[in-house]
C-alpha cells in the first residue's frame, strides 16, 4: 500500500496525476486529494484559457464585421452578455472538474479534503488549521500560479487590473496602459481596445514581440496592432517607476531607447506573466528549496525524490496541456519510484498558440524554430512562405501572416513548424503530427483539395522538397 497526497487536486495537473495513480494502482493505493478551491475547478477554467477563449469571440466577431468594407455597419458588443455567457459555460466547464474529482473520492481508497495544506516537516502536512496531519509516501504539489508582480518603485500606490480582471470586466476605461507583451498581453489588447473602447499604450521591451521568432513575426504583430487596433506600442522600453495621478489614474516613467519619457492613462493593466503559487506551503520547514532547476524533468523535486512538482507550480511551461502531460508523467514515475524502477524524464515537443488578434491572426508554434535548430548546430532547410501568396487568404479578407517549416537537411523530417496567420491555430494539430511523428516533407501530400486555406502548408511542402532535391546531403 502507498499513500499520495495531491495539494491541489482540482487543477489539471492534479487530476491528471490522481487518475493516473488510480488506473495503475486501483486498490493498492491510499489517495489524498487537498485543494481549498471556493469555487473549485482549476486556473485555466476559471480564470485562464477557457474563459479568455469565450471574451475573446465576441471581440473577434466586431473585429471582423469592422474589418470587412463588404459590410455596412458596426455590430455593437454588450460587455454584459459577454461576461454573463462566459460565466455561464465556466460554471458548468468547472462543476464537471468538481464531480469528477469527487467522483474519484467515491473510491474507499481515496478522500478529498475540501481545506489548504501546508508542509510542517518532510513529507508530513498539516490540514486547515493543524489539528490533522498526514505522513504521505509522496506528495505532489500542484498549486499552479500566480499573477507575477513586477518589483517596480510605486507599484504599490497605483491600482491595476489583472488579466482575471480583465475576463470580469463590463466597464471600461478611455485609456490605459499595458504592462506585458507576452502572451497574456497579446490575446488582451486587442479586447481592450476592440470591445472596450481603451486607448491602449503598451510597454514592449524588444524591438518586437514573439523575440525568439524571426523579426518578421513580431513585425507583422506590431504593424496589425497598430493599424488595425489603433494600438500604439512602445518598443525598447522599459518602465522605471509607476505614479499615482491626483485625478485616481496612473503615470508610468520609463526610459524609451536611452530617453525618459511619461506616459498617463486612467488604468494600468498588469500582464506581466505568472509565478508559481508556493507561498503558504511551508516549504520552508522542509529540504525544499524553490528556484532554478529545482525540480527535475522527472517531475521530482531536486532536495527530495518523493515530492513530484508538476504544471505552473514547476514553472518549467505554464501551460494547460503540459500541466496535464506533466500530471500523467508524474503519475507514472511515482508508481515506478515505488516499484524501484527508474523514472522517466518528461519531454515534449514544444506546441504552442497565442491567440493573436482575438484569434484573427493567431500564432502556433512546434517544434524546433530556425534559431533552436541552429543552437543544436543541426543541418537544416528552412523556407517560408507569405499568406498573401495564397488568394484564398484575400478572399477570405485576412491576407496577412506568415509561415515556416524547418526540415532536417539529412533525412528530410520535419522537425520545426511556425504560423501566424487566420487559422493558423487550426493547422497546428496537422503540423504537430508532422512533427512528432518525424515525417519525411517528401512523403506529405503537397495538395489541398478541401479545405483550401491549408494550401499555405502545401507551399511550404513544395519549397522544401524542392530545396532537399537541389541539396548535395
Amino acid at each position: 500500500m502507498v499513500h499520495v497526497a495531491i495539494i491541489g487536486a482540482y487543477g489539471s495537473a492534479g487530476v491528471a496525476v490522481a487518475d493516473e495513480l488510480v488506473d495503475q494502482y486501483d486498490e493498492q493505493l491510499e489517495l489524498t486529494l487537498i485543494d481549498d478551491g471556493d469555487p473549485g475547478g482549476g486556473l485555466c477554467i476559471l480564470q485562464g484559457c477557457m474563459p479568455s477563449k469565450e471574451i475573446l469571440s465576441a471581440g473577434k466577431h466586431r473585429f471582423q464585421a469592422r474589418h470587412d468594407d463588404r459590410l455596412e455597419g458596426v455590430p455593437t458588443v454588450d460587455p454584459d452578455a459577454v461576461v454573463a455567457k462566459k460565466n455561464e459555460h465556466i460554471s458548468n466547464f468547472a462543476e464537471h472538474r468538481r464531480r469528477h474529482v469527487h467522483d474519484l473520492a467515491t473510491h474507499d481508497f481515496v478522500e478529498f479534503i475540501h481545506d489548504r495544506a501546508r508542509f510542517v516537516d518532510d513529507r508530513v502536512l498539516a490540514i486547515g488549521d493543524g489539528d490533522r496531519r498526514i505522513e504521505p509516501d509522496y506528495v505532489v504539489i500542484a498549486t499552479g500560479s500566480t499573477l507575477n508582480v513586477p518589483d517596480l518603485p510605486g507599484i504599490e500606490s497605483v491600482d491595476y487590473m489583472s488579466s482575471a480582471d480583465v475576463l470580469d470586466a463590463t466597464m471600461f476605461p478611455e485609456s490605459g496602459i499595458v504592462m506585458g507583451f507576452g502572451y497574456i498581453g497579446l490575446e488582451l489588447a486587442p479586447y481592450l481596445s476592440e470591445v472596450g473602447g481603451v486607448d491602449l499604450t503598451v510597454i514592449e521591451h524588444d524591438d518586437h514581440p514573439l523575440d525568439e521568432m524571426e523579426a518578421e513575426y513580431g513585425e507583422t504583430l506590431l504593424e496589425l496592432y497598430e493599424e488595425q487596433f489603433g494600438i500604439e506600442v512602445l518598443t525598447n522600453t522599459d518602465e522605471t517607476r509607476l505614479e499615482r495621478t491626483e485625478d485616481g489614474g496612473v503615470r508610468l516613467h520609463a526610459d524609451r531607447e536611452g530617453e525618459p519619457t511619461t506616459i498617463d492613462a486612467e488604468q494600468l493593466y498588469l500582464f506581466t506573466g505568472r509565478r508559481p503559487t508556493l507561498d503558504g506551503l511551508g516549504l520552508d520547514r522542509t529540504a525544499l528549496d524553490p528556484g532554478e532547476g529545482w525540480v527535475e524533468p522527472t517531475m521530482q523535486a531536486r532536495d527530495d525524490d518523493r515530492v513530484f512538482v508538476v504544471g505552473d507550480a514547476n514553472g518549467r511551461e505554464p501551460i494547460l496541456h503540459v500541466a496535464k502531460e506533466q500530471g500523467f508523467a508524474a503519475g507514472t514515475n511515482i508508481r515506478r519510484h515505488d516499484r524501484g524502477e527508474d523514472c522517466e524524464p518528461y519531454t515534449n515537443v514544444p506546441h504552442h498558440v497565442i491567440f493573436s488578434g482575438l484569434g484573427v491572426s493567431p500564432f502556433a508554434r512546434l517544434g524546433h524554430t530556425p534559431a533552436t535548430a541552429a543552437e543544436s548546430e543541426m543541418e537544416t532547410i528552412v523556407v517560408t512562405r507569405e499568406a498573401s501568396s495564397d488568394g484564398v487568404f484575400k478572399t477570405k479578407n485576412h491576407p496577412e501572416g506568415r509561415a515556416t517549416l524547418v526540415v532536417n537537411a539529412a533525412d528530410g523530417t520535419v522537425i520545426g513548424y511556425q504560423a501566424l496567420h487566420l487559422h493558423a491555430d487550426v493547422m497546428a494539430k496537422t503540423m504537430q503530427l508532422a512533427v512528432e511523428m518525424g515525417l519525411d516533407v517528401r512523403e506529405i501530400p503537397d495538395r489541398a483539395y478541401h479545405p483550401t486555406t491549408p494550401e499555405i502548408i502545401d507551399g511550404l511542402v513544395r519549397d522544401a522538397c524542392s530545396e532537399l532535391s537541389d541539396s548535395p546531403n
